[in-house]
């Protein structure tokens, strides 16, 4: 079988990676926020992940995946995907670069504004399922009847954009005791171990999941993947049901831990992300920093990282947060 390691690329491929997302936009800002720190007895780093095009982390992937299609001549005609929003406008942000059709499935009563930013990007929606697996599902079939290319949420093409995130913070910011990274489907976390053990660092990483989603927690005690409900709703991007067996073969072996929020705390989070630092961030981008005050006690002191993956929450549900 082959190791977790050799599943993650390499520096090489991460910077070659660079390149391509540097084709689209610049690296992201990060910033330590004066008031962030003191809230939290920390030194505390947070990368703006908010501040790329989709205004989310995921944008990196696409485009590195798309690349590696083009680079090998194997662009389809048409794309399928299925995401809670952030993925999907990462698809269709490559597909319209590269002419591609692009169709993308989400799940009933999914984000109204995350949608919208999906067909204006020239996505076809389609709506199916009562969450992110049963989309999941959906969509593969879709691209089996139609012999379309289906893009995954995680896979070795996105990771190498992905990491493009953590090798910038990491990069700006060596000497980081702790990285707290928030795990959807896996890539985001798969990435940061991956920047991490390129650079050669010694940062310890953990995961950060929603207590109301707990498939990759579950399946890592048990060593297998597990199945587990999902009740969140506030951290949309987290709301996986079923981990992916290669991403958890790698978080399991290159996390720390892994530290459970509660949509309370990452709501309490969202608040403090907009009061200290004028940011919006949507449930998943603001759960790094909840779980980073739900251990404080043993970080206290230490220079912390952390990501704000996201800023794409719908106005309706961010005004009854901060109100």
């Amino acid at each position: 079988m082959t190791s977790p390691d050799a599943l993650l690329p390499s520096l090489a491929e991460i910077e070659s990676a660079a390149a391509v997302v540097y084709q689209s936009f610049h690296a992201t800002a990060q910033y330590r926020w004066a008031t962030l720190c003191n809230r939290l007895g920390m030194d505390m780093w947070v990368k703006h992940e908010n501040h790329t095009p989709v205004g989310a982390f995921k944008i990196r992937g696409g485009l590195t995946y798309f690349d590696q299609l083009a680079k090998t001549g194997r662009m389809p005609a048409e794309v399928i995907s299925a995401t809670r929003g952030n993925h999907g406008q990462s698809v269709g942000w490559a597909a319209r670069q590269h002419g591609v059709k692009a169709t993308i499935v989400v799940p009933r009563g999914n984000s109204v504004e995350k949608n919208n930013a999906m067909r204006s990007l020239g996505v076809h929606l389609v709506e199916h399922g009562d969450d992110f697996q049963a989309s999941r599902e959906f969509a593969m079939q879709l691209a089996r009847d139609r012999s379309a290319h289906m893009v995954p949420s995680f896979h070795p093409h996105l990771l190498r954009g992905v990491s493009t995130l953590y090798w910038e913070l990491l990069r700006a910011v060596p000497d980081l005791d702790v990285l707290l990274v928030p795990i959807g489907q896996g890539s985001g976390a798969a990435s940061a171990i991956a920047a991490r053990n390129a650079l050669g660092l010694g940062t310890r990483i953990i995961g950060v999941i929603s207590a109301h989603a707990t498939t990759y927690a579950d399946s890592m005690a048990a060593g297998h993947v597990v199945e587990a409900p999902v009740s969140t709703v506030l951290a949309d991007g987290m709301a996986c049901r079923v981990a992916d067996d290669i991403a958890l073969r790698v978080l399991s072996s290159g996390l720390e831990e892994v530290v459970k929020v509660t949509d309370e705390e990452v709501a309490q989070a969202m608040r403090w992300l907009y009061e200290d630092t004028h940011n919006v961030a949507e449930g998943a981008g603001a759960a790094a920093l909840a779980a980073a005050h739900q251990v404080q006690g043993r970080l206290a002191g230490r220079k912390i990282g952390i990501a704000l993956t996201g800023g794409n929450v719908d106005a309706g549900v961010l005004s009854k947060i901060l109100a």
